[in-house]
Parts: C-alpha cells; structure tokens; sequence
C-alpha cells in the first residue's frame, strides 16, 4: 500500500490534482492549467482495492505467522512487521468505513 502511494505515477497525479484545486481555488479556469486534468477514478473501484489491499496484508500477515508457528525460518522481524502493516491497514479502512457512514447520516438528517 506505501509502495504505490510513493510510486513515480502516483506522486504526479497527486501533484497535477493539486494544481488543479490550486487553480480553481485561485479563480482559474480549468483549462489554464497546461495539461492539467482531474484523474477520473471510479469511488467504488477504489473501495474494492483498499480492502482487496487490506486483505492481502491479513493473509500474508496470517501466513507469516502460522510459519513462524511451524517453525520455518521467518525472521521475528519479517513477522512483526506484516503484524503492524496488517493491522494498519484494517484500522485505516475502518476508520473510513466510519467517516463515510457518519457522512451518510449526515446527509440524511439533513432538512429539506
């Protein structure tokens, strides 16, 4: 998950994202803003791969510790690691999952 976040394309689309608010906050207009374009991702796709994401570092994470259980050589700090990484990753989608749900009831309280 901090390997893509750091990769090369990543760092870009996040810097021309940020010119783009830059320019729309200055009172720019889009097009200004030489090749500039606002990334179009789908909001559920990148559900799906954030906990897709989260899983596949809690079964690595399992697995991990099920060998070091066996008594395979995995290094104590390989296993703590993923441990950490794992449960980063949970506590991560969670807390969006929770800021998400309190968006929803807020838009849903709202008065008409």
């Amino acid at each position: 998950m901090i390997e893509r976040a750091t990769s090369a394309a990543s760092i870009a689309s996040m810097l021309k994202t940020m010119q783009l608010h830059a320019a729309q906050a200055s009172g720019l207009d889009e097009q200004a803003v030489a090749g500039v374009s606002a990334p179009k991702s789908d909001f559920s796709q990148m559900v799906r791969e954030a906990v897709a994401q989260t899983n596949d570092a809690q079964v690595e994470s399992t697995q991990a510790g099920q060998a070091f259980e066996r008594g395979e050589a995995v290094p104590l700090t390989d296993l703590v690691l993923k441990m950490q990484k794992s449960s980063l990753a949970f506590e991560a989608t969670l807390q969006v999952r929770n800021k998400v749900l309190k968006a929803y009831e807020d838009v849903m309280n709202m008065p008409v």
